[in-house]
């Protein structure tokens, strides 16, 4: 699975002009499942998002994980948005190719898994809408912009 991170002071996404999931300060996550992922690839993902330390401490240190908001008086957000371009293949040409991704009913079913453990583990998670056309509205914090990808083949 491969993931995009942005720390946020605040992010959105709106379909058909109606705000579908909001947070304040967190993680905008951009989510793809490739061929091949699996309940353990999503696991992996959303344990190294939920403990990754880039958010301030008291001295402006990146020490703080998403988690750590909740812990000081602040609440940390995950607004987690399925974007299958992520899996894009551009090395044939300019068009994209989109091969690497897994097919559609697979990565709906393994996005789902991932919100539902996300909301198992974490307080505050707000979601886009699978395969719909979204318009996400975000202020990146910092900027702090991190890929993240588990591989398939791990276990």
């Amino acid at each position: 699975m491969k993931a995009v991170l942005q720390r946020v002071s605040q992010a959105r996404v709106v379909v058909e002009g109606q705000t579908v999931g909001e947070i304040g300060a967190g993680l905008l996550v951009l989510v793809c499942a490739e061929r091949g992922d699996a309940e353990v690839q999503a696991d992996k993902l959303l344990a190294k998002i939920l403990k990754l330390r880039i958010f301030s401490d008291e001295a402006g240190k990146m020490n703080r994980s998403v988690q750590d908001l909740d812990g000081a008086g602040q609440q940390g957000g995950l607004l987690i948005v399925s974007q299958f371009t992520l899996a894009a293949d551009v090395s044939g040409g300019n068009r994209p190719s989109f091969t690497g991704a897994a097919a559609p009913d697979e990565g709906r079913r393994l996005y789902d898994y991932f919100v539902a453990q996300a909301r198992a583990f974490h307080a505050q998670v707000e979601t886009g809408e699978f395969a719909a056309d979204m318009q996400v509205h975000l202020v990146n914090d910092g900027p702090v912009t991190i890929p993240l990808r588990i591989d398939p083949l791990s276990d």
